[in-house]
């Protein structure tokens, strides 16, 4: 069995990543990529803590590994760290192996008229039958990634270190200013009195 072959999505499958993400976009055909390579070179879906993710990004690709790969944010096992970059590194506890997949930088080239497009959808400038075009060249350019082989969009290397700590269930204690509980390893200490980040960030700028 090829690579390509292990690494494919049934139309089912995409469907509830579709419907978990909200819609189809290029930047969700990524993650779909990103996770079958997981799911490739270090297993299946993580019903608990078996898999590790750790992403360098916050785009839509994120939602498609939390679903295919089972690495989620409220489990501890999905790390965010703000590089904003097209890579995801994922770890196996079993016998400690990694891979980090990162995406190939000319692998892929943006269609022109979508970015256009996109843009004055930002603006808030397009008009009903451009945003119309915007939808179908949205879905056409993320059926067109989705036929693409994984491996020419992203390269994979093994990882050498050990994966991130298993989370860890802390108590919480009450903010001293707004009553509010808060995790005990993120309380902050100003003046004698535990705070939460925003109001220690708010005594910090009354300074």
């Amino acid at each position: 069995m090829s690579k390509q072959e292990r690494s494919s999505i049934d139309e089912r499958t995409l469907e509830r990543v579709v419907d978990f993400h909200g819609h189809l976009c290029p930047g969700l055909a990524m993650g779909v990529h990103a996770a079958q390579i997981a799911r490739r070179e270090i297993g299946p879906h993580s019903p608990d803590e078996e898999v590790v993710a750790v992403v360098e990004t916050d785009m839509c690709a994120v939602d498609a590994i939390q679903f295919l790969t089972g690495c989620t944010f409220g489990k501890g096992n999905l790390v965010h760290r703000d590089y904003g970059k097209n890579a995801y590194t994922f770890f196996r506890r079993s016998d400690g192996r990694a891979v980090r997949v990162v995406g190939r930088p000319d692998a892929w080239q943006r269609d022109p008229e979508h970015q256009a497009l996109f843009a004055k959808i930002r603006e808030g400038t397009a008009s009903d039958v451009e945003r119309a075009r915007f939808r179908e060249l949205h879905q056409s350019q993320s059926r067109a990634l989705l036929s693409l082989d994984p491996d020419e969009l992203f390269s994979v290397a093994e990882v050498d270190g050990p994966p991130p700590p298993m989370a860890r269930i802390h108590a919480s204690v009450p903010c001293a200013q707004c009553g509010e509980g808060v995790m005990e390893t993120r309380v902050r200490r100003l003046g004698g009195r535990e705070l939460c980040q925003p109001c220690f960030d708010a005594a910090m700028a009354d300074t």
